[in-house]
């Protein structure tokens, strides 16, 4: 039992949960309404595109890749969407799945590069950065509605999908969150593909001596990055009810920060989806609660950047065996004489 509890402490989502609650607690205490089922579950319509994305994101880190385009391809589809229904008369749903297959071709694309040319991962998505939110200037210059303003009027059951509620207190879009982390945790912990994503993070090589086609593997991970962005890009216009090109320009960092803080190495080959779902509340809690605190929403990034920061060097330094012992050690002897 004192094994299972010490193994559960030293756990970082144990961590994270802690930092959950403990921002749950102090903005409550800053603005009771804060604490009010219905407002704390709504919370999440305003972050959960990156929520879902980071799960994804995650997969592409563990092969020891790096994924910096998710923001534009949200525009990308979004902007896509809106000209589809808009000014080509596509039924709506029918421009939500072409939306969904323009993310996984984006993705896929990326990945091809990194994966079949040896391109640095950094190099590439940056690149499809500013390509991506190019295709989505050229796509808006199609309709016949001027860029800034946006596309809007859409039906209202596509509307709807962002907008309902159970019992009135939990939204439609945690459930789709909730959803999607059983997935992504399925896939990469419970199944070979998600063995072969960790076996290409840890040593690629010993990977492509086992059999897997790596380049495969790795390139299949940015497709799935590209279609949760994809349908972040969807969940997104329905929320708003407005596509624009610029949608995800802001969650680039955001999306980065929960997949680092969630536990995922850097360098590839560890990480878990839990860490990553805890970790994208954790960030988008704080980021709720500072606006309702009444911080400018220009201010916002800067605990995200901070939180990045200390996360990596948290993570280098759980990576020094010798530390990490000492502190065992030390935890050892303060557990056995309480």
């Amino acid at each position: 039992m004192k094994r299972n509890i010490k193994k559960l402490i030293f756990r970082w989502e144990f961590a994270l949960a802690l930092i959950l609650l403990l921002e749950i607690i102090v903005f409550g205490r800053l603005n009771p309404r804060f604490l009010k089922p219905r407002v704390l579950f709504g919370s999440i319509n305003d972050f959960v595109s990156i929520c879902i994305i980071s799960l994804f994101v995650t997969f592409v880190l563990i092969t020891g890749g790096m994924d910096i385009q998710a923001g534009s391809i949200v525009g990308l589809t979004s902007i896509s969407i809106g000209v589809l229904w808009n000014d080509f008369g596509v039924n709506i749903w029918v421009a939500c799945i072409l939306g969904l297959l323009i993310g996984a071709l984006s993705g896929a694309f990326s990945g091809f590069l990194i994966a079949f040319t040896d391109v640095q991962p950094m190099v590439v998505t940056l690149g499809g950065s500013f390509l991506y939110s190019g295709l989505a200037m050229v796509v808006s210059n199609l309709s016949e509605v001027e860029a800034y303003k946006g596309i809007s009027g859409f039906p209202q059951a596509f509307l709807a999908i962002t907008k309902g509620r159970i019992n009135g207190i939990i939204p439609f879009q945690f459930l789709m969150f909730v959803a999607l982390s059983f997935l992504a945790y399925f896939l990469l912990h419970r199944t070979k593909y998600g063995r072969k994503i960790f076996l290409c993070g840890v040593n690629r090589k010993a990977a492509e001596y086992c059999g897997i086609h790596t380049r495969k593997v790795v390139m299949s991970t940015y497709m799935l990055s590209g279609m949760s962005a994809a349908l972040a890009g969807i969940i997104l216009t329905s929320y708003l009810g407005t596509a624009k090109t610029d949608l995800g320009k802001e969650l680039t960092m955001p999306i980065i920060t929960a997949v680092v803080l969630g536990g995922t190495s850097n360098l590839g080959g560890k990480g878990t989806i839990l860490g990553t779902a805890l970790a994208s509340l954790v960030i988008g809690i704080l980021r709720f609660g500072l606006s309702m605190s009444g911080v400018n929403t220009q201010y916002l990034d800067i605990p995200v950047g901070a939180l990045l920061i200390v996360s990596v060097a948290i993570r280098s330094v759980s990576s020094n065996d010798r530390l990490v012992s000492f502190i065992k050690h030390r935890f050892k002897r303060s557990y056995q004489k309480t």
